[in-house]
């Protein structure tokens, strides 16, 4: 089954992974993807006896540890499966979101010589200093620590060396593992493995890029020029924040939410350089509190930062966990790691509006809308899932909006989906995902945190401005010139079908799902009736050979009979072991 993956750069790293799945108890889905006779057949031993007793662990746990193992590219699949919550219930999605990306330090000395090509000096001719031990490491990038000429403290983020073939090499063999489990393994076909690798390898290759990051950080940057937030008119400028000028004048305030500064003359595709923030870890409440800060004016000026991404700007901080947020004094608040960002078109926006109003304001009707545009064509019992949604809206009927649950309610419609078997586009299961978080992350800083009392009066501007006079002026004036542009092509498109029909050439495609998979399975059917056809014909023939007297012969027997038989013996044990090989053998 693996026989395009049995190149000799993809062997090695193939029975590594093989190998961890046999250790984790996995070796069932080794020996049904292939891996097993495919690596036998290159010569590489697995060793099944390596199996580690599991059974006290749940089989989420099991996968997340040798998600772990396995490297890199496997933590990222992880991370981007903990987005999915339309494919996975609470458990997976708790246990991936448990992944750690840290690994070993890569020596400095690597390190160093990377640097070199890179920045096109000597880091120490560039930097005033810098720390040849690594602030962090993680599995695709290390950290250090450096100053400027003039003082400023920096970060300089280098990709490991040689990450990027090794990344590369899994991501080919994954589409194509992918494209196997699809086809052949019916009962992981609702997870999409196709749709998530694909995912995968854009989130990775984004994040390969350093350059991309840092551009995706600018961009967020200047859409917090001018953030201010219903706390700022009550925080004053503290004596560390002013200035005189001989009047006693004060200055601007620092920005409520800070963005690390890229210094783009040394920020290449594997190396940036960045501002260091020198803040409070989102993890460490504890040390938040010892500084004095206000946990409420921190949740809700998180929310508020976050639903303007989403909202106003539709380019938003995709993984908004504690670890990538800061508290600085003042009680502002930074982000790092843009690694992973999620995009929205206007229409989505819109739909996330009419979506998060709908459940605030328990009107079924524009949530099942919303998500029957979400899923598309997909065959479904769409009176079901009216009627389930309405009953689960109607639940919260004269619930107050401070004792709403945004991600209570957004897990159940994702529970939802995966019940009728649909799924999200990835940018919205990203989105969820984020939205999530985000009331987690509110509620740790303070228990009462009331995330659908933040955003709805976010939400009715954002609906109030879509709707006004002007937009919708706007909106019609370009279905008008969609329209007329479309007529106006229509007299060329006509020509030119009529043309190609004229010439013969007029062809159309009919895609018939998993007809080469039918095939397949009908060529193997034929197969074996051929060889039953053939084992039956040597046992007749070999029986009327046995009753001819004459000819040679060998243990008192006709030579030729005996010859009938034992052929007949061999085709036969072949077409049962490929029967039992393929899971169709039903002795019952």
């Amino acid at each position: 089954m693996l026989q395009a993956i049995s190149l000799v750069r993809d062997l090695g790293r193939l029975q590594h992974v093989a190998g961890i799945l046999i250790r984790y108890g996995f070796g069932d889905m080794v020996r049904r993807l292939g891996m097993a006779n495919t690596l036998e057949k290159a010569g590489h031993a697995l060793h099944w006896h390596e199996a580690e007793s599991l059974a006290h662990l749940e089989v989420p746990a099991r996968v997340r540890r040798a998600l772990e193992d396995m490297g890199p590219t496997f933590i990222k699949l992880g991370q981007v499966l903990a987005t999915r919550v339309d494919l996975f219930d609470a458990a997976w999605i708790a246990e991936f979101s448990r992944l750690q990306d840290d690994a070993p330090t890569v020596p400095w000395e690597e390190i160093h010589a990377q640097l070199i090509i890179d920045l096109g000096a000597a880091p120490e001719e560039i930097f005033a200093w810098i720390n040849s031990q690594p602030l962090a490491a993680a599995s695709i990038a290390q950290v250090h620590q450096a100053r400027l000429e003039d003082g400023t403290e920096i970060i300089v983020k280098v990709r490991r060396p040689g990450i990027r073939p090794a990344i590369e090499a899994d991501l080919r063999w994954l589409m194509r593992l992918a494209d196997l489990v699809e086809n052949d393994m019916s009962e992981l076909r609702a997870f999409r493995p196709r749709e998530v690798v694909r995912q995968l390898t854009q989130s990775l290759r984004r994040e390969l890029d350093f350059a991309s990051e840092c551009r995706s950080a600018e961009r967020i940057a200047k859409n917090f020029v001018d953030f201010t937030d219903a706390q700022s008119t009550a925080i004053k400028v503290g004596a560390g924040d002013t200035a005189s000028n001989g009047n006693d004048a004060q200055i601007m305030p620092p920005p409520l939410i800070v963005i690390p500064r890229v210094y783009w003359q040394w920020t290449g595709e594997r190396v940036c350089v960045q501002e260091f923030i020198d803040g409070l870890s989102g993890r460490d409440l504890a040390a938040v509190d010892r500084a004095g800060l206000d946990r409420k004016v921190l949740a809700r000026r998180g929310a508020h930062a976050v639903l303007k991404m989403i909202v106003d700007d539709g380019f938003f901080h995709a993984d908004p966990h504690p670890g990538n947020v800061f508290y600085l004094p003042g009680n502002r608040i930074a982000f790092i790691d843009f690694g992973m960002v999620g995009r929205l078109t206007d229409e989505r926006r819109d739909q996330l509006i009419r979506l998060l109003l709908g459940l605030v304001q328990h009107d079924a009707r524009r949530v099942s809308d919303v998500l029957l545009d979400w899923t598309g064509n997909s065959a479904l019992d769409e009176e079901a899932l009216l009627l389930e949604i309405d009953t689960f809206v109607d639940q919260y009927h004269g619930v107050p909006v401070k004792q709403l649950r945004l991600d209570q309610m957004l897990g159940e419609i994702a529970a939802m989906l995966r019940q009728h078997r649909l799924t999200l586009p990835a940018d919205l299961a990203l989105l969820i995902k984020a939205f999530i978080t985000l009331e987690g992350m509110g509620r740790e800083l303070d228990p009462d945190f009331d995330m659908a009392g933040e955003a709805m009066p976010m939400l009715e501007k954002a609906m109030r401005k879509r709707y006004s006079p002007r937009a919708i002026v706007k909106r019609g004036w370009q279905s008008v010139s969609d329209t007329l542009a479309l007529v106006a092509d229509l007299p060329q498109d006509i020509s030119r079908l009529l043309r190609v029909a004229r010439r013969g050439r007029l062809e159309v495609h009919i895609d018939v799902t998993h007809l080469k998979r039918v095939g397949n399975q009908l060529d193997r059917a034929i197969s074996r009736l051929v060889v039953g056809i053939v084992v039956a014909a040597l046992i007749v023939g070999s029986s009327i050979v046995m009753t001819v007297s004459g000819g040679p012969s060998l243990f008192g027997l006709p030579f030729f009979g005996l010859l009938g038989f034992v052929g007949a013996t061999v085709g036969g044990l072949w077409l049962l072991l490929s029967i039992r090989k393929s899971g169709h053998m039903d002795l019952e």
